[in-house]
């Protein structure tokens, strides 16, 4: 077809003459692309701004949108002509006139206004009569933009697409509070805005959290300030000089080694009740003030008495009771608000062995830190105390250790102390001449006969005390012949209120233990009277498995037996 008057058909790589200047399509083309044109003059070796190349003073490259994927955007400050529409194909004609130099020399305003290297001049053909001066490029025409409109990111509008930053054109008109008004309030970018109920709820949900939080901390404080009145009571209280170490010149497992380190930590008791006192003995057991001591102490004070706690240092406070067991003959009482306090150390009851020296301290006859020495006489003497009333529920029965260490009146609830200084025993009871036996409340005097809880069951029950207030005994569940003459513990025809002498599904019933049967040994030991059997089961706890010999018919033989537990004595 032959092309439309007035157009002009290029090729690519003809030259074109726009506004007086020779470009090739190509040339024109490659620039209108995005290649950076490179500057006219030489590189500035030094780099001095703004000639050479971006240095610290050097402004940044201009920024500008992407272009649009459907258009190139022109160069900022270029004039756009108005769209051509491109002619329809036409004919090539047969002959092209031969290039004609151009007469008018390129100018630095021409230069500056392409952004890119002027071509080399060629020679350029009349252009037909009519034919419009415009830039020609390959490929299709770009897209119309208006004059001072911001030019359009990929994705969409710019109210739209690009995120918050994509909304400020810096090459549009007006700062940017004026295009953010002019476009409407900025949104979010995806993030859930919350409603008013939602923002309720989520204060009200900070507002729990931060009070429980107060709350847990509140209780926590109050707990260790609780704790500590609990423990030292208000105010300043006692506080007890530092227990001083061993005498120069003294060995440690010398008597008065021993005692230096024990004294501090030994107290006399002074007890008045409704109508009868007491003076006795008592030792620290920790460092909150539990003191331990003998039950016949404490008992006659009663339930409205006083309690007085003298410590070596002559500092006195008050006491209350913590629990008490006549059957073991122990107590626990405790003072408040002293500090300072020097619990003493608890040796092995079971490793004593007869001959071992021991040292015991008290307040005979209320004559306070008193110290005597001597030796283990014997082991597991069965002995028993009280039975001030008519059903023996006051009775003592004791697995003791034997000392000739002189022990009276105000001995008991003492400590008896091995050579390392540590407690093995609570003086408890006295043999004397007169009396037969003295509990600590008489005034005999003693004879070499000194009587001690081993401490090892000392221990366990005055855990009980503090935990519990009270003391478990371990029990067979039978009842005892205490008037049987011969050798042995028999079991009584029937219990004291009339009852079956093996108690009904107890631990004696479930071994075959029957009325009439003669208990001879306890796990290899022999056993002569009622009371003797009663301290050996005494001797352990609830739990324990004990083999006895039982004689029936005149035939022996042994059961395994498990002992139950009893809160009664």
């Amino acid at each position: 077809m032959a092309p439309a008057a007035g157009a002009a058909v290029v090729g690519a790589g003809d030259p074109v003459a726009v506004d007086g200047v020779a470009h090739t399509a190509s040339g024109t083309a490659g620039a209108e692309r995005g290649e950076r044109p490179r500057p006219l003059h030489d590189p500035d070796p030094y780099s001095t701004p703004p000639y050479g190349r971006p240095g610290p003073w050097a402004p940044a490259p201009p920024v500008q949108h992407p272009a649009v994927a459907s258009a190139v955007a022109p160069a900022h400050g270029t004039d756009v002509p108005a769209p051509v529409t491109p002619p329809p194909p036409a004919a090539v004609p047969p002959a092209v006139p031969p290039p004609v130099p151009l007469s008018a020399p390129q100018t630095p305003a021409d230069t500056s206004a392409s952004h890119a290297q002027a071509p080399a001049p060629v020679a350029a053909g009349p252009l037909p009569p009519g034919a419009v001066s415009a830039r020609v490029v390959a490929g299709p025409a770009p897209a119309p933009v208006a004059a001072g409109s911001a030019s359009v990111p990929p994705g969409g509008s710019g109210a739209q697409g690009g995120g918050p930053w994509g909304r400020y054109d810096p090459w549009a008109a007006g700062t940017a509070e004026e295009q953010a008004s002019a476009r409407g309030p900025l949104q979010q970018t995806g993030a859930k805005v919350l409603t008013r109920a939602q923002r309720r709820r989520r204060a009200w949900r900070h507002l729990a959290g931060w009070t429980l939080a107060v709350a847990v901390v509140s209780a926590g404080v109050g707990g260790i300030a609780g704790a500590y009145v609990a423990r030292d009571g208000l105010g300043d209280g006692v506080r007890l000089p530092r227990a001083a170490g061993v005498p120069a010149g003294r060995a440690p497992d010398s008597v008065a080694g021993i005692a230096a380190r024990a004294l501090p930590s030994v107290v006399t008791l002074h007890v008045r009740g409704a109508d009868q006192a007491g003076t006795g003995t008592g030792f620290v057991l920790d460092d909150r003030g539990h003191i331990l001591t003998n039950n016949h102490v404490v008992q006659p004070a009663g339930p409205d008495g006083e309690i007085s706690v003298t410590f070596s240092s002559g500092d006195t406070v008050k006491a209350e009771v913590v629990g008490r067991d006549s059957g073991y003959d122990l107590a626990v009482v405790r003072v408040r608000g002293v500090h300072g306090l020097t619990p003493l150390p608890l040796g092995d009851s079971d490793t004593v062995q007869v001959g071992d020296p021991v040292v015991a301290i008290g307040a005979p006859f209320d004559l306070a830190n008193t110290v005597t020495a001597g030796i283990i006489s014997a082991k597991e003497r069965p002995i028993t105390a009280g039975g001030e009333k008519s059903d023996g529920s006051d009775v003592a029965y004791v697995d003791a250790l034997q000392t000739d260490a002189p022990i009276n009146p105000g001995n008991s609830g003492g400590p008896l102390l091995d050579s390392r200084a540590q407690v093995i025993g609570i003086n408890s009871a006295i043999r004397s001449a007169g009396t037969g036996s003295d509990a600590g409340g008489g005034e005999a005097g003693s004879i070499g006969l000194g009587f001690a809880i081993p401490v090892n069951q000392a221990w366990r029950v005055a855990r009980e005390l503090i935990s519990d207030g009270r003391a478990t005994h371990p029990v067979i569940g039978v009842t005892l012949d205490m008037g049987y003459g011969g050798d042995g513990a028999r079991i009584d025809d029937e219990s004291a209120r009339g009852g079956p002498a093996v108690a009904v599904g107890g631990p004696g019933e479930r071994a075959g233990l029957k009325a009439g049967d003669v208990v001879t040994d306890v796990d290899g030991e022999r056993v002569h009277t009622g009371e003797e059997l009663i301290v050996k089961i005494r001797a352990h706890r609830p739990g324990d498995r004990l083999r006895l010999t039982v004689a029936r018919g005149g035939t022996e033989r042994e059961v395994s037996l498990v002992l139950g537990e009893s809160e009664q004595n």
